[in-house]
């Protein structure tokens, strides 16, 4: 009955079409404003793997503060990040991307929960701590990083200029490890040009980073770790 009096029922029609429309247009209120605070303000992403170890691991949620808004309106700093801090590294971020591939994928991501994108095969995006900053001067020896900062005679081991403390996972190498050898553990020493970055894994075993990729630009780097919410007994604040 009540079926009839809604097919036959031009008021009853009329509510149904505006009820549906409302619907409509709250979802993309809704996805608008996700899309502006992912993209001006905080987003979420999980951790896809070990490189982050012995502090990061597979799985934790992370909440990332977004440097295209208010962070660098009130940071008198050129760069909101210091060394130290844990960063999102976008190493496609000044690849050319068709628009529409873009607007996809910013869908997918909404409805993933930023786990899947269409340019996840690109490696894209990347978690990874800042080692030292333009115009300094950066060597490593047995895995652990000597940073002379711009206008300093001497150098800081890397957890001496970081406002908080960390513990990278140092691998064990062979004995008769040569130290001229790829990934030993040593590193001479690079000054880093005025747009030039360094950042690495805090697994020191993985060298998918500035080791192997070179210095990025601080363009490149899009967003600083806040905080990890999940799993909730590791709650901690960056």
């Amino acid at each position: 009955m009540f079926d009839k009096w809604t097919q036959y029922n031009y008021r009853a029609q009329k509510y149904q079409q505006n009820r549906l429309l409302k619907i409509i247009l709250a979802f993309l209120a809704f996805y608008i404003a996700y899309n502006c605070l992912t993209a001006f303000v905080v987003s979420v992403w999980v951790v896809e793997n070990n490189s982050m170890q012995s502090g990061l691991s597979s799985g934790d949620r992370i909440v990332f503060a977004s440097f295209e808004s208010w962070l660098r309106i009130i940071n008198d700093d050129p760069h909101p990040f210091k060394r130290g801090s844990i960063v999102l590294v976008d190493k496609g971020r000044n690849a050319e991307r068709v628009l529409a591939l873009r607007v996809i994928d910013g869908i997918v991501r909404f409805f993933t929960a930023q786990k899947i994108s269409l340019f996840t095969g690109d490696g894209q995006y990347y978690i990874k701590r800042v080692i030292a900053l333009p115009g300094d001067e950066i060597s490593m020896v047995n895995y652990v990083f000597r940073v002379k900062t711009a206008g300093n005679s001497y150098s800081f081991t890397e957890f001496e200029l970081s406002d908080k403390p960390y513990h990278p996972a140092i691998p064990q190498t062979p004995h008769l490890w040569d130290e001229s050898l790829p990934f030993s553990g040593h590193m001479d020493p690079i000054v880093l040009g005025p747009d030039e970055c360094f950042v690495v894994s805090d697994d020191r075993s993985n060298t998918n980073d500035s080791r192997t990729w070179g210095p990025v630009s601080p363009s490149m780097i899009t967003a600083k770790a806040l905080l990890r919410f999940w799993p909730v007994n590791k709650f901690e604040i960056f």
